[in-house]
């Protein structure tokens, strides 16, 4: 065994340090991405999907080069490890690999003509006080133009650092948004769940519950309502499993309010103010150090936002 020093360069993921914590970016893998996609001389847009509509499988004539897609998606899919911004495109543009028309090849070259605009950045880990795990969740009912099923995504923080997050569609069709949510909140308690029995493993257990930040009302009642419907017996694992987590005091489900849901992010196209306003607040910044104290005011409008709804949830709590 033998030590090569610090930390530099890893899978073609660069590491640099400050004095504040470290970035994780992928600069030459985006140029390499851009080089393979011919788009050295396009525009930049400022973000990865447009708000418009949903691609579909049937719109439009077949894509002649589906090699050369499928190619520049798995790019694509590896870069999310840090760029979580464009997590929720690349999901989309993954789903119609099997039958694949020039509007997704179009999407595609949208998603690389915004990372050529954002290639500086990346994901920063800063050193942290807290040690609370906190999450938000949120699903697009019913999103699918094709197949009418529902898209999940959540992310999680360790203190003010993102560590975990996911862009998926769901496997069954919900039938109502609170079904949806709900599975949304099964997902994020599930992946806090093994968050928690991994930092247990490392002699760092969590003191606190984690706080799970959802903007459906009905999904939050189900997590904590013990009466059984004959409604919502279709998802009755799913509230089940949530309920033991609530009981035993491992999650705590609240409320925030859509505009302040972060997981819009990886569920649908947001515009362009939102967009930017979410991707600071998942802990993405701009290597360049110029616009650097930007960025760490962001970092504490975040917190302080995550304080704020906690103290407003739990003061309606007591009221009723």
């Amino acid at each position: 065994m033998k030590d090569l020093g610090p930390l530099s360069l890893f899978l073609g993921i660069s590491v640099a340090r400050n004095g504040t914590g470290q970035f994780l970016t992928q600069v030459a893998y985006v140029r390499d991405i851009i080089e393979r996609a011919d788009l050295l001389h396009c525009n930049p847009v400022s973000t990865p999907v447009d708000t418009l509509g949903k691609q579909s499988s049937v719109i439009d004539k077949p894509y002649s080069k589906p090699t050369l897609y499928r190619s520049l998606a798995g790019a694509l899919q590896y870069l999310t490890f840090t760029r979580p911004d464009i997590s929720y495109a690349v999901q989309q543009v993954c789903l119609h690999m099997h039958a694949l028309n020039e509007a997704h090849m179009h999407a595609l070259k949208h998603i690389i003509r915004y990372i050529k605009g954002t290639a500086s950045y990346g994901l920063h880990i800063s050193k942290s006080n807290s040690s609370s795990l906190v999450s938000y969740t949120d699903a697009d009912w019913a999103g699918c133009s094709d197949t009418r099923r529902s898209t999940s995504g959540y992310c999680v923080y360790l203190g003010d650092n993102l560590i975990s997050w996911s862009s998926k569609r769901q496997r069954i069709v919900s039938r109502s948004s609170a079904e949806a949510e709900y599975r949304g909140v099964t997902n994020v308690v599930f992946e806090t769940c093994w968050l928690r029995n991994l930092l247990l493993e490392f002699h760092k257990p969590l003191a606190k519950a984690t706080l799970v930040y959802c903007d459906n009302v009905s999904a939050i009642y189900l997590s904590g309502n013990h009466v059984q419907h004959q409604r919502k017996k279709h998802i009755e694992l799913d509230i089940h499993f949530v309920r033991e987590k609530v009981a035993r005091g491992h999650v705590r489900v609240l409320h925030v309010p859509t505009r302040f849901q972060i997981a819009d992010i990886f569920t649908k196209g947001l515009p362009r103010i939102l967009f930017e306003e979410f991707r600071h607040s998942l802990c993405l910044r701009d290597s360049n150090p110029t616009i650097y104290k930007y960025n760490i005011f962001t970092v504490t409008l975040h917190v302080n936002i995550i304080v704020t709804v906690d103290s407003i949830c739990t003061s309606k709590e007591s009221i009723v």
